[in-house]
């Protein structure tokens, strides 16, 4: 079985009723650019309608699952009339990742920084190399997180602590964001303990467990996308700001910002 067409930034393969589906930019750490993330909503978006296919791993190709936004083409070189349309595919492939009637699973390993994280947030089960590190770190350039970070975050700490993980936006060992309540399982072997989980949820009712997912994104998929629909007019206006600015300087200049506050 194979899907329809062709991609660039996303690999992806269907072995019985399981897909793997990979991010594919390993020379930039799996940053995704408008291509990647166009594609990878693509591909999630056919993976939903594809009644054979239960189970949907995501993980990304080389080091890393994903170190987030490619800053450089994301929010340095694009037009910023093309920055409302790249939000709503963000929007969209965080849609369909979330709400997906399949049972998903992220492998991370290396980063899962930014929008990565967001990404790897939306699955249902996140399993982690014990060596990987997990950053919400949107805060070192002056913005808020999108990606439904907030929606994600609150859900899984509450506002306080969801708040404060966003404001510190410092990177986390594996083993912290588990003891936070981020990530289900801390590995030795990724593709070891991923292909165990597979071949366990092959063994049980998983229609009954897609279902009670339908319910649940059902009912909070409202909130989702308000969520979604703030942190787009958020960022829109903190990429207005001269913290943004300072921020992409000093990524640039490999220095630390020197932030005013406005």
């Amino acid at each position: 079985m194979a899907l329809d067409f062709d991609t660039k930034t996303v690999n992806y393969s269907i072995e019985g009723r399981v897909a793997h589906v990979e991010m594919n930019r390993p020379e930039s750490l799996n940053a995704l650019n408008v291509e990647m993330i166009h594609e990878l909503a693509a591909v999630m978006k056919e993976l939903s309608n594809l009644e054979e296919i239960d189970i949907v791993v995501l993980k990304g190709a080389g080091r890393a699952f994903s170190s987030g936004g490619d800053i450089k083409t994301m929010l340095m070189d694009a037009n910023e009339n093309d920055f409302p349309v790249v939000m709503d595919e963000i929007n969209e492939l965080v849609v369909t990742l979330y709400s997906m009637p399949k049972i998903t699973i992220s492998a991370i390993k290396g980063a899962a920084a930014g929008l990565g994280l967001s990404l790897a947030l939306a699955t249902d089960f996140i399993y982690a190399h014990k060596d990987s590190k997990l950053a919400m770190n949107f805060i070192g350039i002056g913005l808020i997180p999108d990606g439904g970070s907030h929606f994600f975050l609150e859900s899984k700490l509450g506002p306080d602590q969801a708040k404060h993980l966003i404001w510190e936006g410092k990177p986390m060992a594996a083993e912290e964001a588990w003891e936070r309540g981020l990530v289900h399982e801390v590995v030795d072997d990724l593709d070891e303990a991923v292909n165990k989980k597979v071949y366990h949820l092959s063994h049980l009712p998983i229609l009954a467990m897609i279902k009670t997912k339908k319910i649940l994104t059902d009912k909070n998929r409202p909130l989702l996308l308000k969520l979604l629909e703030l942190e787009k007019s958020g960022q829109a206006q903190m990429r207005k700001t001269a913290d943004h600015k300072e921020g992409i300087n000093a990524f640039i200049d490999k220095r630390q910002p020197r932030f005013t506050g406005k």
